[in-house]
């Protein structure tokens, strides 16, 4: 974009197979309200080579990152908390904190986030970095909240790169702890106000998720499919919830206004 702020996600094999994740992803953009002009900003950052075909043959900006130089396989299913999921996890704290020192603004989304609207309108100006939750309590300064590394907008600056870095050397502290784990042992530490990082924690009401729904379908920006384990899960119930998106849209604007409506999901995903 104009200040330098690109949208990135990664992905690899399992979740590129036609009629699986990826092509959720994708039309979530093209059917969002106003989310489809987004694409032009997305950068999809491939594992691995079949990956990187498939990303090609849907979407423009691919990129593929050589990973079998370090010994490293990212094109099975990753499944929750092994050692490649691990791995996987933290090489994308660390490419992320490369990125960071490039000068790029960026809104990093895990591919189960499916796009509904535009969220840049939800996002609070004077944050340095403000993530999406599992939980929120109400306040966005509440490091209670439980934050989720699926999803969040970070802007390049000394604080973002420190902070980055601080995360990523943090995993040597909490062995077999994944990045959200470890954020949330780090949110607290010393070490954030002494570089004066601005967090912020976004509201459920627009960046929802399957832990936390968002209710109201004229305020959700995003819904991410978080809190359920296994690819066949998330895509089944991602599948249902782009068909309640797309029932809403169709309906016209006088009943958009009177609520409720309700997502029908999750229904195969259930609380990991």
């Amino acid at each position: 974009m104009e200040d330098r702020t690109v949208i990135l996600t990664t992905l690899n094999d399992a979740w590129a197979e036609p009629k699986s994740m990826f092509d959720l992803f994708l039309e979530s953009f093209r059917i969002g309200n106003e989310t489809k002009r987004f694409l032009n900003n997305l950068v999809v950052i491939c594992w691995d080579r079949k990956a990187y075909g498939r990303c090609l043959y849907l979407h423009p900006h691919c990129y593929y990152l050589d990973t079998t130089k370090l010994g490293d396989n990212f094109t099975s299913e990753a499944s929750f908390m092994t050692p490649t999921y691990l791995h996987m996890m933290w090489a994308r704290i660390d490419l992320l904190a490369s990125i960071l020192e490039m000068g790029y603004n960026f809104v990093f989304t895990d591919t189960d986030v499916m796009w509904l609207q535009d969220p840049f309108q939800r996002f609070y100006s004077d944050a340095d970095f403000q993530i999406a939750c599992d939980q929120f309590f109400g306040d966005p300064y509440d490091v209670n909240n439980h934050p989720n590394g699926g999803f969040n907008f970070v802007k390049s600056n000394n604080r973002t790169i420190k902070f980055y870095k601080f995360w990523y050397k943090s995993r040597e502290a909490y062995p077999g702890k994944h990045d959200q784990d470890v954020l949330n042992k780090i949110k607290r530490d010393p070490f954030i106000r002494r570089i004066g990082l601005k967090m912020r924690f976004l509201d459920a009401a627009y960046f929802g998720g399957f832990c936390e729904p968002s209710r109201d379908f004229n305020l959700v920006c995003t819904m991410h499919a978080n809190c359920c384990v296994g690819l066949d899960n998330k895509v089944h119930d991602l599948g249902i919830l782009l068909d309640n998106w797309t029932k809403f849209m169709s309906l016209p604007q006088s009943m958009k206004a009177s609520p409720p409506s309700s997502w029908t999901v999750p229904q195969k995903c259930r609380m990991k």
